[in-house]
């Protein structure tokens, strides 16, 4: 195809930044901005209680934080596939960073918001993994980009198994406000290691003929194609489920008996397995059709949840949970990602990666906003979990009639 070979052409001109370097520090930037990002949830219960919160304000504020990462991905993919990665992802590790030194000072649910939801949620916009994967798209060949995007997402995995019990450990003998100040520095990592992920900008790239589309035709074409549309809806689902647990389990452990340091370790585990479950499924996208991978996924998320809530809770249950979510967590990006570079090319990768991720963080602020909603009403979690349950199995059905092949103008001409 056309695309791969401009895409294959590209990358081994690259100079420095050999597809193992720029695969590197991709990782590392995956692993520095997601962890930071899946450890909220353990800062809920200190500042609640020292701010006399309900878990509903902090709910909203994470919640308006996954709404902007959504909102803000697209047109931060635009910028990247216009004039290239590198600026994006230094203003959104800056803005991240300035994010977490506000949250860090807030004593107001506004500034909360501010911090928390407004900076962070359009910091993660311009630096987050997403990203990272449509430059690997762009500058991968292709026999590295399925390894590739796997070691990306896995990565952000890892940054949450290591982020986890860390944060846990700095909150109990520094405090909150020291660990969000440390977070805050890391952020300005990000900046240096971004240069090995530079993309051309549009003008300046060799763009064969059968990509060249305005962003206007890209969204037509995509917003058109049943498949994508399919992709998209079934992705809400992803970030509804993530979003929920990230948020909330740690507080619903605690809820049922458990010690904090079991949240720590549970979403630790996620973290760790996730690794296991994003390379794999990176792997096995190379090999079997990626709509039934994504139903897999997203039934036995809603089988392992069911067990979850109805069998007796222990620490050995609840880490089994933490196993099976994780071999599934974010095993769901690298045939999604895929998808959109089978079906329409690199060109507007991270645009249309970026639309079918505002559908994943408009179901992430669902699943934080209502999680806190609900409970500071019942009490209790269990509707979320159901809820949870039944989307799973929606988007199971949902992935199944996705057709994979590319659109008709990418398609290889018949012999």
């Amino acid at each position: 195809m056309a695309a791969t070979e401009g895409v294959s052409d590209s990358a081994r001109s690259l100079g420095w930044r050999t597809p193992l370097v720029i695969v590197i520090c991709g990782s590392l930037i995956g692993m520095l901005t997601f962890g930071p990002r899946s450890s909220v949830g353990f800062f809920m219960q200190p500042m609640s209680l020292e701010f006399s919160w309900g878990r509903d304000v902090f709910a909203l504020a994470f919640a308006v934080q996954n709404l902007l990462w959504g909102i803000g991905q697209p047109f931060a993919g635009a910028i990247a596939d216009k004039f290239g990665a590198v600026r994006v992802i230094s203003v959104g590790a800056l803005m991240y960073a300035i994010g977490l030194l506000i949250m860090r000072y807030s004593n107001t649910p506004l500034e909360l918001n501010v911090g928390a939801g407004l900076f962070v949620g359009f910091g993660l916009s311009g630096c987050s993994f997403n990203l990272v994967l449509a430059a690997f798209g762009k500058l991968m060949p292709p026999e590295w980009r399925g390894i590739a995007l796997g070691a990306g997402t896995a990565a952000g995995s890892f940054g949450q198994f290591v982020f986890a019990p860390f944060t846990v450990a700095l909150i109990g003998n520094v405090g909150w406000q020291s660990t969000l100040m440390l977070f805050a520095m890391l952020m300005l990592l990000v900046i240096p290691l971004s240069l090995a992920l530079s993309t051309p900008p549009a003008e300046a790239a060799d763009v064969p003929v059968a990509q060249r589309q305005s962003f206007r035709q890209a969204l037509s074409e995509a917003f058109g194609h049943r498949s994508y549309v399919l992709l998209v809806l079934g992705f809400f689902t992803c970030g509804f489920q993530l979003a929920f647990v990230t948020m909330h389990l740690p507080a619903y452990l605690v809820d049922r008996g458990m010690p904090a340091s079991t949240g720590g370790w549970v979403i630790a585990v996620i973290g760790l397995f996730n690794i296991v479950g994003s390379l794999s499924v990176g792997w096995l996208s190379s090999k079997f059709p990626k709509r039934y991978i994504l139903s897999a996924i997203y039934f036995t998320r809603a089988l392992a949840t069911v067990a979850f809530i109805t069998l007796p809770m222990t620490t050995t249950s609840a880490l089994v949970f933490g196993v099976i979510s994780g071999l599934t967590w974010l095993s769901t990006v690298p045939p999604t990602s895929s998808l959109v570079v089978l079906m329409f090319g690199t060109r507007w990768l991270a645009t249309l990666y970026g639309f079918a991720f505002f559908s994943h963080q408009v179901g992430g602020f669902l699943g934080v906003w209502l999680g806190g909603l609900v409970f500071e009403r019942t009490g209790s979690y269990d509707a979320l979990w159901w809820l949870s349950i039944l989307f799973g199995i929606l988007s199971g059905l949902i992935n199944l009639p996705i057709v994979e092949k590319p659109v008709a103008r990418l398609a290889p001409m018949p012999a």
